[in-house]
């Protein structure tokens, strides 16, 4: 029998519908402040047990609060994910279908690309090219933002790349409709988009950045662990997150992007729990 979601559960539960997605830093946060407002024992090393509780009474909306790991940076987020769609028809509730049309062919040519990235102009190209209904450059940059605002997208010095979030969510998709083209990563095995990769054309294994970094952390000699060849890529060094991650995220419950249909449906439901 289910542990029933206590005042504590429900709170978590409400500002994830209201965010997304948090990192692991702010979910620890975020887990005392809700035992504490709600006066429910508090244990810091019991966040994956407190969040399964939440996770067995998600199971009828098909909803689930998933942990996985930044490709950016290598720290771990939290996302509450809808485990009934499974493709980009999730964003249907907040997107026109050239919208998603664009999404999709992002979604291609991060998947094809080297280095995990679509450029602002190979994407920009693509609005033009649409079926559904063309966008003008213009309307394309707004449609970006919007992705970016949403958190479906990351975006830096003019290279998109797929968010946390966006991965987390629709990794099984993803698996799916690239199968020829995802690889995993050799070191934490979750999908590798923005990773570095052994040049052996016998070997070709891929590791995140951030894994890269910590694999390779006090080794003399950078050697890849799959098949002992040098690893002749520059290792990055292991990233130290800002102070400013690790503040509760209670007073910031409000401050989030719109709701995706993964969280309007926990939303509609969230008072019979």
């Amino acid at each position: 029998m289910a542990r029933p979601m206590g005042d504590s559960h429900r709170r978590f539960l409400q500002t994830m519908m209201s965010n997304g997605i948090i990192d692991g830093s702010q979910a620890k946060a975020l887990h005392k402040h809700c035992c504490e407002v709600a006066g429910a024992n508090y244990s810091q090393d019991r966040l994956d047990e407190f969040i399964d509780v939440i996770n067995m009474h998600l199971q009828p909306m098909f909803m689930h609060v998933r942990k996985g790991m930044s490709e950016e940076d290598g720290l771990q987020y939290y996302a509450l994910v809808n485990l009934a769609e499974t493709d980009v028809t999730r964003m249907s509730s907040d997107y026109a279908d050239n919208e998603l049309e664009l999404f999709r062919k992002i979604m291609d040519l991060v998947a094809e690309s080297e280095n995990g990235t679509a450029s602002s102009t190979d994407i920009l190209n693509c609005g033009d090219a649409l079926l559904s209904k063309k966008l003008k450059k213009k309307e394309t940059e707004q449609v970006l933002n919007k992705f970016v605002q949403n958190k479906w997208l990351t975006e830096k010095h003019g290279e998109y790349s797929l968010s946390t979030r966006c991965i987390m969510e629709m990794e099984q998709y993803m698996r799916t409709l690239y199968q020829d083209l995802i690889k995993d990563c050799h070191v934490c095995h979750n999908i590798a988009f923005q990773c570095q990769m052994c040049e052996n054309p016998d070997c070709g294994i891929r590791m995140h950045l951030p894994c890269v970094a910590r694999y390779f952390k006090g080794r003399s000699d950078p050697l890849c662990p799959a098949c002992n060849e040098f690893w002749p890529h520059e290792i990055p060094e292991i990233h130290r997150p800002p102070a400013s991650q690790s503040q509760p995220l209670s007073a910031k419950e409000n401050t989030a992007p719109s709701s995706t249909p993964s969280t309007s449906r926990a939303r509609r439901s969230s008072r019979r729990l």
